[in-house]
């Protein structure tokens, strides 16, 4: 089922709760972060381990978080650099639209249709019981695809616009599966904005 609208949606599903707002961010002010993030940030290119073998994972990354603390994923250990000025704005506005603080920041960049990532969910301990994840988006619109991971009639998509919030909450990360599917089409970079708040286990 397609999800996409122009307007600020709210989906309670089973288990999850979602909400999407396509145009949190001005045209003019995603253009400007897209350009500034693409050239201000260290990217790195991890190898990723899948069925005991290495690969380049698809897609570049950093870390970005309030203390030192790592974060791990995927048989990878990211270790943070303090936020820049351009992410702590950023992080102010969807902090105060959702009234919820986060400490942790994992940017992507997906530079084409080959780039993506696989079903999984952001369930890791240190995220701990029932997290709050905030998705921002700036550049080419790509479809976000979630499935339940036992109602197999409650399976969704959403166009991830340009300058769009996503905010998933709720026990989605438990009963849950997300990914940005790759693709064979001729797509632009995109670049996304994962906020989260880690715990201290």
């Amino acid at each position: 089922m397609n999800l996409f609208s122009q307007e600020k949606q709210h989906f309670k599903l089973p288990n999850a709760e979602l909400i999407y707002i396509p145009n949190f961010f001005k045209k003019q002010e995603a253009d400007m972060f897209f350009k500034t993030i693409e050239v201000e940030t260290n990217w790195k290119h991890d190898d990723i381990k899948v069925f005991g073998k290495t690969y380049k994972q698809p897609r570049l990354t950093a870390l970005f978080g309030d203390s030192n603390q790592p974060y791990g994923y995927s048989n990878i250990v990211m270790h943070p650099e303090p936020f820049t000025q351009t992410l702590q704005s950023i992080k102010s506005k969807v902090e105060n639209f959702t009234n919820y603080k986060f400490n942790t920041l994992l940017l992507n960049l997906y530079r084409d249709g080959s780039d993506g990532n696989g079903w999984h969910a952001d369930n890791e301990k240190e995220l701990g019981s029932n997290p709050v994840i905030a998705s921002v988006s700036y550049g080419e619109a790509r479809p976000f695809h979630f499935k339940h991971r036992t109602l197999k009639d409650q399976r969704y998509k959403l166009i991830l616009e340009h300058g769009s919030l996503l905010l998933m909450k709720g026990e989605m990360q438990h009963h849950w599966l997300h990914q940005i599917a790759k693709t064979k089409k001729l797509v632009k970079p995109r670049i996304n904005l994962t906020f989260r708040r880690l715990l201290n286990i």
